[in-house]
């Protein structure tokens, strides 16, 4: 028998997921068929629902990825982030990272686990959850989708609700979601990915302009250092 949601996600997510707890127990049903077929997915399956490990009350900014990275021992169930001994860094991670410095000051680490940014309120999800090692985007269209929209939905009505959310879309998939957020402040460029990180994601400011809007709301700033 599957674990019950509340037990493998952060306070206050099992209510916010309760209308697609059923296929998420599914796709769990779907990647142990897999399993045992020899068929090898990612990230590891203590990690797939590693992005709402923290309080649902607790997000403050909305970062929005495709999949995990299809490379065996990479990712680590949050966004753009990788294991902490995987070098040389993704060129996507190198970029964000080069963005940070000139935004923030902020000296980039020679690893690439973003927790400490899950930790300071800032929700990495992809769109898709799992990934076949070697084939980027083939878990996409699997069920994913309609349930990190549920979860973007819940955010959504929550800031609606008067608990402010910013959403950063890096590239037109990302920004694909706009409508969906309602009056959510978007902060959206370019994606980091070396093919276009120079067309409008370098010198966009995420950062000190997702804190501006945390701070003009009330909420208090995220701690970007990694």
């Amino acid at each position: 028998m599957p674990h019950p949601l509340r037990d493998v996600v952060g306070p206050g997510w099992a209510d916010a997921l309760a209308p697609v707890e059923d296929e998420i127990h599914r796709l769990g049903d779907v990647l142990r068929r897999e399993t045992a077929e020899g068929r090898p997915w990612l990230p590891a399956g203590d990690a797939i629902l590693r992005a709402f490990r923290e309080p649902f009350a607790d997000v403050k900014v909305l970062v929005v990825g495709q999949d995990p990275y299809p490379t065996p021992g990479h990712p680590i169930g949050l966004s753009f982030a990788v294991e902490r001994d995987v070098w040389p860094l993704p060129r996507s991670l190198v970029n964000i990272y080069v963005e940070l410095r000139d935004d923030l000051g902020i000296v980039p680490p020679r690893h690439g686990d973003l927790s400490g940014w899950a930790d300071s309120g800032v929700m990495l999800l992809n769109r898709a959850l799992t990934v076949a090692p070697g084939s980027p985007a083939s878990h996409r269209g699997k069920g994913w989708e309609p349930i990190t929209s549920a979860a973007i939905d819940a955010l959504v009505r929550r800031h609606a609700a008067g608990h402010p959310l910013v959403a950063v879309l890096w590239g037109r998939d990302a920004q694909s979601l706009r409508p969906a957020l309602g009056d959510v402040p978007c902060l959206e460029s370019a994606h980091p990915s070396p093919l276009s990180a120079r067309r409008g994601f370098f010198g966009s400011h995420p950062f000190s302009r997702a804190n501006a809007f945390l701070e003009e709301s009330g909420r208090g700033a995220v701690d970007w250092r990694v």
